[in-house]
Formats: C-alpha cells, sequence, structure tokens
C-alpha cells in the first residue's frame, strides 16, 4: 500500500534502481545513515528540510506519478512538484470552466463548499457540547449564519458569511483545548502554539485535496468559491474547506488534550510561533493515522478512509459539473 513520506531532516534525494535513497546531511555537512524507500510504496513526498535532487530524480518521480510539497523554514507551503496532469480531459475542463464563468452556476458550487465546511464545524462544536465543554453559544451564533449562506448573491458576501462563521468558530477553540490559549486566528506569522498547529494542518490538508484532484479530470487551478490566482491551486482551497474541520481540527484538539504535543515543543522566535521537530513529527504521524482511519460510509454502505472520501468528494464534483449528479458536500453525521 502507498503511503506518504515525511522528509523533517535536509539530504539529499537520489534513484538507486528502483528504490529511492535519502541521505541525510546535517548542517555541518555531515552525512547520516542513508534510507532506502520501494519507489512502489511512495504516494507523497512532504518536504520540510531543505532536499538537494537532481532533474533525472524528479523525472524518474514524475514517471512514478509521486508528488512532491516543500515547506519552509516556518512551515510554510511554498509549493509542489506534481506529475504531468495524465487524467486531465478536454470536457471537463471545458465544464470546469463554464461554471466558473457562470456566476449563477459558480455560485451555487461555492454556496456547497462553504454549508459543508460549515456543517463539519457545527458537528465538531455539537460533540464537544456534549461533553462538558460549553459551546453553545458559538453553535447558536452559526446555526444563523448557515442560514445566510444559500440567500447570499455575491461570492464577496459568501466570503463575508464563511469568514464570521470561521471566526466564530474559533472563539470555541479556548473552550475546548486544555491547558492553551488560541485568542485571536493570527496567520502571518501564527502568535501561538495552537494557531501555529492550525496553520501547518491547514496546509497538510491543501496538499491532500491537491493530491486527490490530480488522480480526477478536474482542474485543481479552476476554483469556485476562492478565486483562481497565478500562484495557487484554488479549487484545493474549496475542497479544503469542508475537511478542515474533520482532518485538522479534530487532530489538533486530540493532540493538545492528550498532551502528545506540549508547550516544550514550540519556540517563540520574534513575535512568531514555530514548531520543533517533534511536534511537527507527531502531528504528521496523527495526521497520517487519521487519514487511514476508515468508518461506515453511510450512502455507499461499506468502510472508507479519510483520505478515499476526499478523492470521492472530488468525484462527486466532477459528475456535478458533467451533469450528471447534483454535488451534495460530505457533512459529518456521526
Amino acid at each position: 500500500m502507498k503511503k506518504a513520506y515525511y522528509l523533517f531532516n535536509p539530504g539529499r534525494l537520489s534513484r538507486q534502481d528502483n528504490t529511492l535513497k535519502f541521505q541525510p546531511i546535517d548542517e555541518n555537512g555531515n552525512e547520516g545513515q542513508p534510507r532506502y524507500i520501494p519507489v512502489e510504496t511512495v504516494d507523497n513526498i512532504y518536504c520540510f528540510g531543505s532536499l538537494d535532487a537532481n532533474s533525472a530524480m524528479y523525472n524518474f518521480l514524475g514517471k512514478n506519478h509521486i508528488g512532491v510539497h516543500f515547506f519552509d523554514y516556518y512551515e510554510h507551503y511554498t509549493g509542489s512538484f506534481m506529475p504531468k496532469e495524465y487524467l486531465l480531459a478536454g470536457k471537463m475542463q471545458v465544464e470546469q470552466t463554464k461554471y466558473y464563468i457562470s456566476s449563477k452556476k459558480r455560485m451555487v458550487v461555492a454556496q456547497k463548499f462553504v454549508s459543508g465546511g460549515a456543517a463539519n464545524m457545527l458537528k465538531n462544536l455539537q460533540y464537544y457540547n456534549n461533553r462538558q465543554k460549553d459551546v453553545a453559544k458559538q453553535i447558536k451564533s452559526i446555526e444563523g449564519y448557515i442560514e445566510k449562506i444559500n440567500t447570499s448573491s455575491q461570492i464577496d458576501e459568501l466570503m463575508g458569511i464563511e469568514g464570521n462563521i470561521r471566526q466564530t468558530y474559533y472563539e470555541a477553540f479556548d473552550v475546548i483545548i486544555n491547558d492553551f490559549e488560541m485568542g485571536n486566528r493570527t496567520k502571518q506569522p501564527p502568535n501561538n502554539e495552537v494557531n501555529t498547529l492550525i496553520s501547518f494542518g491547514n496546509m497538510m490538508c491543501y496538499t491532500l485535496c491537491l493530491d486527490q484532484i490530480y488522480h480526477t479530470q478536474l482542474n485543481p487551478t479552476i476554483g469556485f468559491l476562492h478565486e483562481p490566482g497565478y500562484r495557487r491551486y484554488s479549487l484545493a482551497l474549496d475542497i479544503a474547506e469542508i475537511f478542515k474541520p474533520i482532518l485538522v481540527d479534530r487532530t489538533i484538539f486530540s493532540l493538545l488534550n492528550k498532551k502528545q504535543i506540549q508547550s516544550n515543543d514550540f519556540r517563540h522566535e520574534m513575535n512568531r510561533c514555530v514548531m520543533k521537530d517533534s511536534a511537527r513529527k507527531t502531528f504528521a504521524q496523527a495526521f497520517d493515522e487519521k487519514l487511514k482511519e476508515t468508518f461506515k460510509h453511510r450512502s455507499l454502505g461499506r468502510n472508507v478512509s479519510y483520505k478515499h472520501l476526499v478523492k470521492l468528494e472530488c468525484y462527486k464534483l466532477s459528475k456535478h459539473l458533467l451533469g450528471i449528479d447534483e454535488y451534495k458536500p460530505f457533512k459529518m453525521n456521526w
């Protein structure tokens, strides 16, 4: 079974027959023990340290449909190497573009992304509210905002509603999480431990969605809620809205409340909070385990993993754009 590999140390990536060889190199140029990875077991590679690899290496990765995602020193996502879009189809490209150009059709799809994300945020709050975490105020407020989603007529208006929902949702984090305070949501840079984990987790979710889109006929550059840009995959941002509460926020709640990540796993530099390698490794492992976790999908009547669930979401959107079936975003119902 293919899986993601996380490279936290700087080093050199090379090919040895059909095996990837990662040679870690410390800050003084000393080589550590190499690690050998059979290429058929690799799904994606996440690089958090400096990676030395030549064009022949990337050609090899591309032929094996392996994506490489890069993060800088401050855990910011900086970009991806994605193999050639081997599944892109002209008809899907045309239909996806038509939906974006039509303000009415675009609005319908954008509203579904917001309603799906809001429903999953609400489900998280209801879960904790039933476990002696009083977030009833935030639940009521979000329920009011949800009623306004389908009455919105402009993308800017819809984005404003989504922003209000998320701000209210984040207000509940200080109640849900023990021993840490989030305060206001800060991104550039995150100023405390919770904000740092959110930013890191959201980028992990974004790259996951990008990878799953790549395995469909959808074009990741044409989004509906988020405006397409020159340097980002806006459709991945759209789909991530649905899954951040499920994959990222629940992972954060669990790691902090179970004390698997503690305050000494971070360091403060100037006006920013940075994760140490210990926290990044712990979070990456927990996130990976969450993706492998399975549950009984009510519509399909069988068990599916959360990772496969993201791909199913892409397929559902594809069917909607092709006029086959109405798109209904995934909403937690447990």
